[in-house]
């Protein structure tokens, strides 16, 4: 999946379909060479960088509950939604980019040139 669509300053890359997140409700992918966490939230879908800001843990291998990502590596939790860090020891945010459902995939919006 290497097809990227310029609009609105962003570059949309094609990620995942969103089958790959019915059973836990997070998936890894790459798009535009950036690793990245997707997360269905409510019917949404929302996406942060993979690694975690404290323990530099992957978000994918995480438990997902409601709208809050755990760090497996010490539990702290992030936004999903915001990418804020909530629970410590997490302080610093995570980046959080933009998700569309387009052609049966999910598409992550990335800035500039992918």
């Amino acid at each position: 999946m290497t097809d990227v669509i310029e609009n609105s300053g962003l570059t949309w890359a094609p990620a995942v379909p969103p089958s790959d997140l019915e059973e836990f409700g997070v998936a890894a992918a790459t798009v535009g060479g950036l690793k990245v966490a997707l997360y269905a939230v409510d019917g949404a879908y929302y996406a942060t960088a993979d690694l975690c800001t404290h323990g530099q843990a992957s978000l994918a291998d995480g438990f997902l509950d409601g709208e809050l990502i755990e760090c497996p590596l010490h539990q702290g939790t992030f936004n999903v939604k915001t990418g804020a860090a909530v629970g410590a020891p997490c302080s610093v945010a995570v980046r959080t980019f933009p998700v569309k459902l387009e052609g049966g995939l999910l598409h992550v919006g990335l800035p500039g040139a992918a």
